[in-house]
């Protein structure tokens, strides 16, 4: 099973690459995983968040490089003797057990064989702690798909894992559904003090849920940071775009960088980072980084017409059409406004903004 290391990390890549063929999914990723923390992999379709879950739970093997978990190199190891269990999105319980046997199935097949006494307490436990407790004897098609991906996460946990991985687990759910088990599966995390790796393609999942996030394009990572970090300091557009949404400015950085000058040759006061040169630049700005105010734009400052308003309850969203950029997306939040600040589609406002909220990076002109 490899040579054992002291180390404070579950997980570990280093340089790890995966390719299928011509294909290469993964692309020399080194990552390592804090012992109980709960971190997200998150990325579009095809990124490589898939591969490398499934490279930490054995049922793919790494091209080059190598996977730890608990300082244990795992290259070659079968899922079956990894400390690690899988949620999987479909939950794949088997249909003609009930309850507890699902949950108890993985406790059957360890050997030494455990007496069906210590299996059936353990189930329980497993069942009580996902607030199943009195379902054993329930039929799994009797079973809501909420509680169904409860006993499968009980199935997961019932064998006492280091490390449980989770593979889009709530992407079946529906969205108040989904937001209770987002809690639950907090909650769990931190009651059984495991290190928990979550695979999502939903980034507002990753950011609510997870210590970290660590975010993934063409086989390779991005970023990983705290949750606030990743979405108040993404570190290139494609985190900045990706998680949350972001309005691009395409723009000239001056050499005082704390302005850009856009294609109608009106300033903009923004803050770019130490390493942003003058020059072409994008600047991120995101919606709620926005305020409206229902008069002219002053010099250096952006106006336009309110094209297009989206109530959405504790907010509204507005889509500003501006001279030379396009559509502006503005959010505002309700609690700071009345229903008389609402701004209604065709009137003229001004877009007001701090230029700490910037985020400005640099752009190749082809």
């Amino acid at each position: 099973m490899g040579v054992a290391s002291a180390s404070t990390h579950d997980i570990e890549f280093r340089s790890v690459s995966k390719t299928y063929g011509a294909v290469t999914a993964v692309s020399d990723i080194n990552l390592n995983v804090p012992k109980g923390a709960f971190m997200a992999l998150l990325g579009p379709s095809g990124c490589g968040k898939t591969t490398c879950l499934r490279m930490i739970g054995g049922f793919e093997q790494p091209t080059s490089g190598d996977v730890l978990i608990d300082g244990r190199t795992m290259n070659g190891v079968p899922a079956y003797r990894r400390p690690v269990n899988m949620v999987f999105q479909q939950y794949a319980l088997f249909p003609h057990f009930n309850v507890e046997q699902n949950v108890a199935y993985g406790l059957k097949q360890m050997r030494p064989r455990i007496p069906s006494a210590e299996i059936s307490r353990r189930a329980g436990e497993a069942l009580e702690m996902v607030r199943l407790g009195g379902f054993g004897a329930r039929r799994i098609h009797e079973m809501s798909g909420g509680q169904q991906q409860r006993v499968a996460l009980a199935r997961a946990i019932v064998n006492r894992p280091s490390v449980l991985l989770l593979d889009e687990p709530l992407a079946a759910l529906d969205k108040k559904l989904r937001s209770a088990m987002q809690i639950e599966l907090q909650t769990l995390q931190r009651e059984l003090g495991i290190t928990f790796v979550l695979v999502t393609h939903d980034q507002e999942e990753a950011l609510s849920m997870s210590d970290f996030v660590c975010v993934m394009s063409a086989g390779s990572i991005r970023q990983i940071g705290r949750p606030q970090e990743i979405y108040d300091h993404p570190n290139e557009l494609f985190v900045a775009d990706f998680v949350g949404k972001t309005n691009r400015i395409d723009a000239t950085l001056e050499p005082d960088g704390k302005t850009v000058r856009l294609g109608d040759g009106s300033a903009l006061a923004v803050s770019a980072r130490p390493g942003v040169m003058p020059g072409p630049v994008t600047v991120a700005l995101r919606p709620e980084a926005i305020r409206l105010e229902r008069k002219a734009a002053a010099a250096g400052g952006l106006g336009g017409t309110v094209t297009h308003r989206i109530f959405l309850g504790s907010s509204a969203e507005y889509s500003v059409e501006v001279a030379g950029l396009g559509d502006v997306l503005v959010t505002a939040d309700r609690k700071t406004m009345t229903e008389s600040d609402l701004v209604e589609p065709g009137e003229k406002v001004a877009l007001v903004f701090d230029p700490a909220a910037t985020h400005i990076f640099q752009r190749s002109v082809d």
